[in-house]
């Protein structure tokens, strides 16, 4: 089921117990169903924006060459939902942005799925790209959540991948 309101009514989420629990904090949500991007846009964006830079981490159908069926999140629920505010809280600061937000699904995702959006909203693009480059890789660097990758042939932890040399990173 997609997110059917708007992003920041923080509908109540079920944890993995099936118990219901609250959204972790203004702008971050850990869920177990697709995501909605365009519902998270059209929350964040206001009339001060000159830019909303959107990042969708997707599910693509090979690792390294090798076939991917699907994969399977998890995460130190808790610990990732503290990181991902702390994240979200230091880029606005940090970049002068106006708004984040930031989406993480958990649990078995397909080929094509959206695995995690960074939504970020800003007066002008240079800020808001920035934030959004640096909140994607101190994310995979920093918060307690792992990706397992099911072949056809068997599966593994995934370790992320290394940030291509070619491309340069946004000031840390």
């Amino acid at each position: 089921m997609a997110l059917s309101e708007p992003f920041l009514s923080m509908e109540r989420e079920m944890n993995r117990d099936g118990q219901k629990s609250e959204g972790v904090g203004p702008n971050v949500l850990m869920v177990r169903h697709a995501i909605d991007t365009q519902a998270v846009l059209a929350r964040l964006k206001c009339g001060d924006d000159g830019a909303a830079v959107v990042f969708e981490g997707v599910v693509r159908n090979q690792t390294r060459g090798r076939r991917t069926l699907y994969l399977d999140y998890e995460a130190y629920e808790t610990m990732a939902s503290q990181e991902l505010k702390k994240l979200a809280t230091e880029a606005l600061r940090k970049f002068q942005v106006r708004e984040v937000a930031i989406v993480h699904r958990l649990g078995r995702l397909e080929i094509g799925e959206i695995s995690v959006l960074i939504v970020v909203a800003s007066a002008h693009r240079g800020p808001s790209f920035d934030a959004c480059r640096w909140i994607i890789d101190t994310l995979k660097r920093t918060v307690p959540i792992w990706k397992k990758e099911y072949f056809a042939d068997g599966a593994v932890w995934a370790d992320g991948e290394p940030f291509p040399a070619e491309i340069p990173r946004a000031n840390s």
